[in-house]
């Protein structure tokens, strides 16, 4: 029997020797060394902990001021909707819209002028009563000694289109200046909210516009008129900023919002040392160390380092409001937040360094005590260590070159510390004569180039960088899987990169041949159903064909791209058990034909269950009939329903529409797109159908096309 005489695998890792110097005594410092690691990381660990539970506290002020600060909006917003719905109450009464509309139709003949005053004062009757039971009234008083009569601040008017006012709740102000400009400024149909301004006394206000449309048995009633509402909101609004049992002593919600690069303040702050009214602007939106300024421009957001408008520091968050184009912003003092959390945690963090210090003395004195004993015990352990080491070293390259892919290790410099014997064979030199060599000088400059391409990349960015190609080795072209692994400096190491190149030509060719067999067998079943069913000839491949763009305009992976065409391609299978009779009938088909036709997926579904494919082409086949809002079979929908079966039924039911039937003839492609997009939310996924539009309009799909169906 043949002896093996191949002799053990040579060391090849390096050992680079320094120079002569002075050595320190590791017996004497390294237990002073991990006495300092112990602390130092004690102390991170404590560091740690304390940041986590200031990260806790944080959270949880986080989650009860997001609560209030979620109920104020909630509660302005709905003030809002509030004065909305009682002016629609108006625009939307039967009664005044026909008033509006007579008014307009009688204002030319001037003898129906009693009419049309009549008809005013009913106005006017409706509007003064939901102005004083909306609160848009403002009572006003008589100054007895001058007989002079205060500004008309609030109430509700009626005006026609033409912006004349036809009835107007008593006291409400003029329909001139600003007010007139505002109302008629709004868009015809549309409602609409003022800015808040202050009126003649100073008072917080805002103005309110509804559309009042006419009577009309259609959508799009033309607009009548409208109904204008002037409000003192300083009381109804201001007073839902105050959350009902607010359990803090620095709680404060106010109205903010940007305008001209300005920070302006909606609501007032009552504070007695520094109080701030309503349309005051302090400082602009550059000051993003203010909270309302961060509230402003973060709604939504959170922060804890953030100053008031006296530059205390307090927690800040924000919700903008959907009704207006303000942002609340609800704050809490830092202090009553989280200050005795913060002297808690110093405390605790001062406790716990102590502990630390305390466990790190313990430690110095039991080392002290068995230094004796470990000195003795250390050479020992060296020499076990060391022949542990060279074990492994030997068993790592033993096993590395029992692999049939080229392994090495080049260092920083981009010479090489390790190479196993594929890698030497790959070189055509040994592996020991390659150590300490520039790889370029190796392998050659232009083989060197990718390697080193791909390992500079993988240090750079350290992470492991794998790459495909085509490399000539040896003569040959061979596909190759490159694989790069950055390894991190270590001590008595250096750092580098472990790369694992595997000839996978042999594994490449026999999936292309594959493909290539289950591409022709694919062909072939379509061919033999097609023959059979001579009214959808090409139907498959022309569902195929348009499941493949639709899949890549919806940016699919490649696999479910080719899972629609390959399902598309299949689809018909099923029809092979089909008689000839049934597919080639001309006149009106029996249920049980019908359902055989309607099954025919299915079976292929069936048919092809053995065969392994990339992709899920059995499960798409198998819901390719599957309704989106799921009442189809299988009873799946939504996202329920895998993407590329969502592809498959609208391009099998787009195909089918384009084509002629025995039955019928076929439809153009605007006729199958107005049909698919009745289905949409139904049968078809709204994506899937506006892709396909996206592909026919704008990528050639009608071009494509038009030789099969009707444009």
């Amino acid at each position: 029997m043949p002896t093996d005489t191949t002799p053990a695998p040579e060391p090849r890792f390096t050992i680079v020797e320094e120079s002569a110097k002075p050595r320190i005594d590791w017996r004497i410092w390294f237990p002073f060394a991990i006495l300092v690691l112990i602390a130092i990381i004690g102390l991170f660990l404590v560091r740690m902990f304390v940041d986590s539970e200031r990260d806790q506290a944080k959270t949880e002020w986080q989650t009860r001021m997001g609560i209030v600060a979620d109920s104020r909006a909630a509660d302005i917003n709905r003030w809002f909707d509030e004065q909305f719905s009682d002016l629609q109450g108006i625009a939307g009464n039967q009664a005044v819209q026909v008033y509006l509309q007579q008014i307009a139709e009688l204002s030319a003949d001037p003898t129906q002028q009693d009419q049309i005053e009549g008809l005013k004062e009913y106005l006017r009757n409706i509007i003064t009563v939901t102005a004083d039971r909306a609160g848009f009234t403002v009572n006003t008083a008589t100054n007895v000694d001058v007989n002079e009569t205060q500004p008309a601040l609030g109430g509700i008017l009626i005006v026609d289109a033409k912006g004349t006012v036809l009835a107007a709740s008593p006291n409400a102000p003029a329909f001139e200046a600003d007010l007139r400009s505002f109302a008629l400024g709004v868009a015809p149909g549309q409602k609409a909210v003022s800015d808040l301004y202050l009126n003649d006394k100073n008072v917080p206000s805002l103005r309110f516009v509804v559309p009042i449309l006419a009577q009309s048995q259609g959508a799009g009633s033309a607009e009548v008129g409208r109904v204008v509402g002037v409000k003192q909101v300083a009381q109804e609004l201001y007073g839902r900023l105050a959350q009902p049992g607010e359990t803090t002593q620095s709680g404060r919600s106010v109205l903010v919002r940007v305008k001209d690069n300005k920070l302006i303040y909606l609501s007032p702050v009552a504070d007695p040392q520094h109080p701030l009214q309503p349309l005051t602007s302090p400082f602009g939106i550059d000051a993003t160390d203010r909270d309302v300024v961060f509230g402003a421009q973060n709604p939504g957001s959170f922060a804890t380092d953030k100053t008031n408008y006296r530059g205390e520091p307090v927690l800040v968050t924000s919700r903008a409001l959907s009704a207006v184009p303000w942002v609340l912003v609800y704050t809490v003092a830092y202090d009553e937040a989280l200050g005795a959390a913060e002297a808690r945690f110093k405390t605790l963090t001062a406790v716990l360094f102590l502990t630390v210090g305390l466990i790190a003395v313990i430690i110095a004195a039991v080392w002290y005590y068995g230094s004796s004993r470990r000195a003795s015990q250390a050479a020992y352990q060296f020499n076990q260590m060391a022949r542990r080491f060279e074990e492994q070293r030997n068993l790592i390259q033993l096993v590395t070159d029992s692999q049939p892919t080229s392994i090495f290790i080049l260092d920083k410099d981009d010479q090489y510390r390790f190479a196993n014997r594929q890698a030497a064979k790959d070189a055509g030199i040994s592996a020991t004569e390659m150590i300490g060599k520039p790889i370029a000088n190796v392998l050659g400059p232009a083989a060197a180039k990718r390697i080193l391409r791909l390992n500079h990349q993988a240090m750079e960015e350290n992470r492991t960088v794998t790459e495909y190609g085509v490399v000539e080795i040896g003569g040959k072209q061979k596909m190759i899987q490159s694989e790069h692994i950055p390894i991190k400096a270590t001590a008595g190491g250096m750092a580098g990169v472990l790369a694992v190149e595997d000839d996978i030509t042999d594994f490449v060719t026999e999936r292309e041949r594959r493909a290539r067999n289950l591409n022709q067998l694919v062909k072939t079943l379509v061919n033999v159903v097609d023959q059979r069913d001579p009214f959808a000839a090409q139907h498959s491949a022309r569902v195929a064909q348009v499941a493949r763009a639709v899949a890549k305009e919806m940016n699919l992976s490649d696999v479910e791209i080719e899972t629609a065409e390959i399902a598309g391609n299949l689809l018909n299978l099923g029809k092979i058990l089909i008689p000839e009779s049934v597919l080639a009938k001309t006149e009106g088909l029996t249920d049980e034909e019908r359902g055989m036709i309607r099954n025919s997926i299915m079976t292929s579904a069936e048919l092809i269950k053995g065969i392994e494919f990339d992709g899920p082409v059995v499960e798409t086949l198998q819901q390719a009939q599957a309704n989106f809002d799921g009442t189809g079979n299988p009873p799946l929908k939504g996202d329920e329903i895998v993407i590329t079966a969502r592809v498959i039924a609208v391009a099998n039911a787009f195909i089918g529409m384009i084509s002629d039937r025995a039955f019928r003839q076929a439809l153009s492609i605007d006729q199958a797109i107005e049909a698919l997009m009745k289905g949409v939310g139904k049968g078809f996924d709204r994506r899937v159908v506006a892709a396909l539009i996206n592909y026919l309009d704008n990528h050639g799909g009608r071009e494509d096309l038009s030789g099969n169906g009707k444009g």
